[in-house]
């Protein structure tokens, strides 16, 4: 048995410590704790907790060992929020960069609203749940204290579906997000349909009270469209699209966006999804909605459409990536939103830094590519307002930001 001292947090949540041959790995450990065990090449599996952290609490779930879903159950809130900014501060400290940061913001346990799981056919039935910790295996969680409870009460159907997609061999998907109507449930990987299966996929429908379930990236049933709300407006969004993980944290995100932009009359959002900033934005500007998902944009020009009052909208289905908004295209903007994914925007906010868009409202869920982007738009004379940091991944190493930039 070797004996380390844990220095810091890894970006999966592992704890850290130092090692002649270099750092060794420590899961559900945390910073300044003495831990024991052996050694599994670069990493102690089973570490015994020598001397404890004040930081320590005892995890609320009762699946946190076995399953992946959750890293940081074993450390207190406090903690955590301190280490989710840190971890922000860090990475712009990286290219030589600070900024003032509002306080965090933390969704509650039990809030999460969509998950993808895996599900498994057993003998007896089926295993519906998060895969386990660094294994494929699928670990069942009745009791989960992450998801919504309605997703938790899901888990029957889910397996349900499961007996019915998936064979003894391979594992299907269950993308599953909570609604006010009923659970939006896209299962994929899964058996091909015949008339059988959709009978029997039918009858679920109606016995558990769902939403709408697609099959293999193919709708199957809408019992009831499965309304989302941008604040205070109603957007039906595409079976698996993409949305904010809590009601909770997408609020704040949409309230840290309208504070970035101000009161600017025209705004481009960029990455605008099913129009999580754009909707309820149009309620005083004017906005141009860019997304490289042609469904997401239908869903957000027909929420704007049924919804009476708002300002004008216009959409374009655009890869940024490939064709990043040019300069003359973002001449008429007073402010921008963009929402990267996790590589961040580095050909868009190349042309951004050079434009003439007095706001940014910059939203990241990376925060190593957001300081990059962050770099290049101060580079070329833009200054950092501030930084909001919003923790929807409750336990999880993961964190998401809005930061404000302006051009003097």
């Amino acid at each position: 048995m070797a004996q380390f001292t844990i220095k810091r947090l890894g970006h999966q949540g592992n704890g850290i410590a130092d090692d002649t041959t270099g750092q060794i790995f420590v899961p559900f450990s945390l910073p300044g704790e003495v831990i024991e065990g052996e050694l599994d090449g670069k990493r102690i599996l089973s570490p015994k907790i020598i001397t404890p952290s004040s930081d320590r609490v005892r995890p609320s779930c009762s699946h946190f060992k076995a399953c992946g879903g959750c890293a940081l159950q074993h450390g207190s809130d406090d903690f955590l929020a301190r280490w989710k900014v840190e971890t922000v501060k860090s990475a712009l400290a990286a290219q030589g960069i600070e900024a003032p940061f509002h306080e965090i913001i933390t969704s509650p346990a039990a809030s999460r609203r969509r998950a993808t799981l895996a599900g498994t056919r057993t003998k007896k039935g089926a295993i519906v749940g998060f895969h386990g910790r660094a294994s494929n295996t699928v670990i069942d969680i009745p009791n989960c204290t992450l998801l919504h409870p309605e997703i938790v009460k899901g888990l029957s159907v889910l397996k349900a579906l499961t007996i019915l997609g998936a064979s003894r061999k391979n594992l299907i998907s269950l993308r599953i997000t909570q609604s006010d109507v009923g659970l939006d449930i896209s299962v994929m990987d899964a058996k091909k349909t015949d008339g059988a299966l959709l009978a029997h996929l039918g009858q679920l429908v109606e016995r558990h009270n769902l939403a709408r379930l697609s099959w293999n990236g193919e709708v199957i049933a809408t019992r009831v469209a499965p309304v989302q709300k941008f604040q205070d407006i109603a957007v039906i969004p595409p079976s698996g699209a993409f949305l904010q993980a809590t009601v909770a944290g997408q609020n704040a995100l949409i309230a840290s966006v309208g504070k970035a932009v101000g009161k600017a009359a025209r705004i481009v959002d960029l990455f605008a999804g099913c129009g999580t900033f754009t909707l309820p934005l149009a309620h005083q500007s004017e906005i141009l909605a860019v997304e490289a998902e042609q469904s997401a944009l239908a869903s957000l020009d027909a929420a704007w459409r049924k919804t009476p009052g708002l300002k004008t909208v216009t959409t374009e289905a655009r890869d940024l990536f490939r064709r990043p908004l040019l300069a003359d295209e973002l001449a008429k903007f007073q402010a921008a939103i963009i929402d990267p994914p996790r590589a961040g925007a580095k050909a868009q906010v190349e042309v951004l830094a050079q434009s003439e868009i007095a706001k940014i409202a910059f939203v990241s869920c990376n925060p190593v590519t957001f300081a990059r982007d962050a770099a290049t738009l101060i580079a070329a004379g833009y200054l950092l307002d501030w930084v909001q940091v919003i923790d929807q991944f409750h336990w999880s190493p993961h964190v998401e930001l809005v930061a404000s930039f302006h051009r003097p």
